[in-house]
Order: C-alpha cells, then structure tokens, then sequence
C-alpha cells in the first residue's frame, strides 16, 4: 500500500491529503495452482461421499450371502492403514526435501513412499482376489457391489498417484527444482495426503463398522 500526499485545490482544501491504495497485483502462481487444486480435491471428495452413501445404504443388502465380519481380515487392512499413514509422513519429508532443494533426501523420501504405496496396493489386490476366489465378488450381492466399488476406486487413485510420483522424480531428474515443478510436487502432495484421509474413513467406516456381527 503506497500514501500519496496530492495538492488539495480540486478539492477546495488546501490541506487536503489524497489516500492512493495500490493493488498488490495477482497473488502468486504457487498459490493460485494450490487453489485451483483444493476445488478439484473437493469434487473428488464429493464422489467419495456419494460412494460412502451408497454403501451405508446397502450394508445390509447381502441377498444372503456373506456379510463383511465374515470376508474383512483386520490383520490385512490395519497394515495397509499403516502403510498409507507412514507414506503420508515420507511424502511431507519428501515436500520438505525439495523446498531445501535436496535431491538425495528428496529421491529417497519419495521412494519410501512409491514402496509403501506399492504395499498397500498389493494386499488390497491380494484381498479382492481373494474374495472373488471365495464366491464373494463384486456381484455377488448389492453390499459387495458397494464395497469393490468404494474401496477400488481408491485403490485406482492410490496407483494413479504412484504414477504420479514416478514421473516426480524423473522431472525433478531432468530438470531440477524448477517453479513450474515445484507447483506440480505441491499439488501431488495435496493429492496424496487426500488420499490418506479418504482411507482413514474408508477404515473407519467400511472395516471397522462393517465387521460388526
């Protein structure tokens, strides 16, 4: 904000004082790209709802076969939850790397992270698998419809970061910590760290809730 003193003839004052505000100018690219990011983060939390919806509306609609305290393995989903929880806190590191610019600590913390989230994917594959095996697949009954779609397209978000990720660090390889990079990790993180929290709910509501007898 700049003060400008005017001569005050105009205004019949000679010892008028003229305010002049200034606009700052546009706010930074860094925080219009976060911005812009947060509302498509919104509407992907806005599909999640109607999924968390339309489960909770057919928990119960089983057509008689099995209901989710007789397919859910805890052991299983509390290391997936575990592994998404620690890869959020490798992503943060791997956030914190780049804006020291520090490639090592920056490959490595995004590595702990792609491992962590190959995990995860890996037993949920095993787990669907499992229970496609076992006569329980997605259209067994309209419960299981609900279950494979929510926590599927989880799990495709889950590899669409990891592919994400991937081509992180191959940019950051070739080109360093541009600007422009640095924008694109920002949103990655926000991406991930949704990603975390969507699984908690899916956690909380699908495993621990749908296990009651």
């Amino acid at each position: 904000m700049a003060i400008a003193a005017t001569a005050g003839h105009a205004h019949g004052d000679p010892h008028h004082i003229g305010v002049v505000i200034e606009h700052p100018g546009p706010a930074p690219k860094r925080v219009v790209t976060g911005f812009g990011f947060w509302i498509f983060l919104l509407s992907d939390i806005v599909m999640f709802s109607c999924f968390f919806a339309a489960y909770a509306v057919l928990l119960g609609q089983t057509a008689g076969g099995p209901k989710g305290a007789e397919l859910f393995d805890q052991r299983n989903v509390a290391i997936e939850t575990v592994c998404l929880l620690v890869s959020s806190f490798t992503c943060g590191m791997a956030s914190i790397a780049a804006d020291v610019r520090n490639r090592f600590w920056f490959y490595l913390a995004m590595a702990a992270t792609c491992l962590l989230g190959l995990i995860f994917l890996a037993i949920e594959f095993r787990e669907f698998a499992d229970l496609v095996a076992r006569g329980a697949g997605p259209t067994r009954s309209a419960f299981l419809t609900a279950f494979f779609t929510l926590v599927g397209c989880h799990g495709l978000h889950v590899t669409a970061g990891i592919l994400w990720l991937l081509t992180m660090m191959a940019q950051v390889f070739a080109k360093g910590f541009r600007a422009d990079i640095m924008r694109r990790m920002l949103c990655f993180a926000l991406f991930w760290h949704a990603l975390d929290i969507i699984w908690v709910a899916v956690f909380s509501v699908v495993y621990l809730l749908g296990s009651a007898p």
